[in-house]
């Protein structure tokens, strides 16, 4: 199995001084971080589009071209690129440029996107929500296979016989889907014959293996192969459960009743919190042994192909966070890695 991390870059007010970090420090910080994670041996790091004060991420692939001339052999990923509001051509030389940068660690990572505030300021009518992604997503995967291409829609101006560049260093640009709650999107992935990304980060993880099922059918009945799957969840670890916990919570806390002003939701507990970190909770936070026995407990539900956990939900303290990345990679992946392997053996 595959483990890393992703990251909106978020950069809410500090749960104990009420300070917000300068833009620059937050993204310097960043940089250590996945320096980090390159070092101990994670597989890959996702830079999530959003358009919003909190986050510093409304450009992935320049953080992740930043990133790539600091690291050797961590995958890296955009997680998402909101692809409806985005021109598949710049996308897909964007992210090329970032394979040749990294010498082919490059991958897009695209989808819907769970906030809408990039669709009026480039000039997209929300309407068109699904319709822009299916057309745009039909035309980055052709960008993919050929270096010239004519193509129309409906929500773009034609190509008529034009040549695009760069061409990445891997054969085929890796492109994945990411899903939060819409079963179409989940089957039409797998017809598509493109990998998933299972956003789960609330409820019981096992209400969401029909999104799974769905992939896998969409994959038969179109005739490809099995796609591959990842389970993208929120989480944190330390050396121990309290600590994870009394660390993770007001920084949870704060991101998530922010948004859930804004969506009508009541304000996250300490309770509430608690009961998303057992064993059938959404979150992975806690210890290295609460958070391997997760993985594999949700493995068995799945099968999946690859873990990102998603650390900085709100604004954890960078030598936390740091913590928190090295126990990941150097306790936890070892120890889910070996326990697949044997499993199949």
């Amino acid at each position: 199995m595959e483990l890393g991390l992703y990251t909106f870059v978020e950069n809410t007010p500090d749960a104990n001084t009420g300070h917000t970090q300068h833009p620059s420090r937050r993204l310097r910080n960043l940089m250590e971080e996945i320096e980090l994670a390159d070092r101990a041996g994670l597989d890959l790091v996702g830079i999530g589009e959003h358009h919003r004060q909190e986050y510093i991420s409304s450009a992935p692939s320049v953080i992740l071209a930043a990133a790539a001339a600091r690291t050797e052999q961590i995958r890296l990923s955009s997680a998402v690129t909101v692809l409806g509001s985005e021109d598949p051509v710049r996308v897909f030389q964007q992210f090329s440029t970032l394979d040749l940068i990294s010498n082919g660690r490059a991958e897009i990572m695209v989808g819907r996107g769970s906030f809408i505030e990039s669709f009026p300021l480039f000039g997209k009518d929300l309407d068109d929500y699904d319709e822009l992604f299916a057309e745009n997503l039909e035309l980055l995967l052709k960008l993919r296979e050929n270096e010239t291409i004519s193509w129309s829609g409906k929500h773009r101006a034609p190509i008529h016989n034009r040549g695009v560049y760069p061409r990445p260093v891997q054969d085929e640009l890796p492109v994945w889907i990411a899903v939060g709650g819409t079963p179409q999107s989940a089957y039409r992935a797998g017809a598509l014959g493109i990998p998933m990304a299972l956003a789960i980060i609330g409820g019981e993880p096992a209400r969401f293996k029909p999104f799974a099922d769905l992939h896998k059918r969409g994959a038969k009945d179109a005739g490809n192969d099995r796609q591959p799957l990842s389970i993208n969840s929120h989480g944190f670890i330390a050396d121990t459960s309290q600590e994870a916990h009394d660390i993770a919570f007001p920084a949870f806390k704060i991101q998530m009743d922010k948004i859930g002003r804004e969506r009508g939701w009541s304000p996250m507990t300490r309770g509430q919190f608690e009961e998303s970190t057992t064993l059938q909770g959404a979150n992975a936070v806690g210890s290295p042994g609460q958070v391997i026995e997760k993985i594999l407990h949700q493995h068995e539900i799945f099968g999946h192909d690859r873990f990102l956990l998603q650390m900085s939900v709100g604004s954890i303290p960078h030598d936390k966070l740091l913590r928190s990345i090295e126990l990941f990679a150097t306790e936890v992946a070892p120890a889910v890695r070996k326990e697949l392997q044997e499993s199949k053996a």
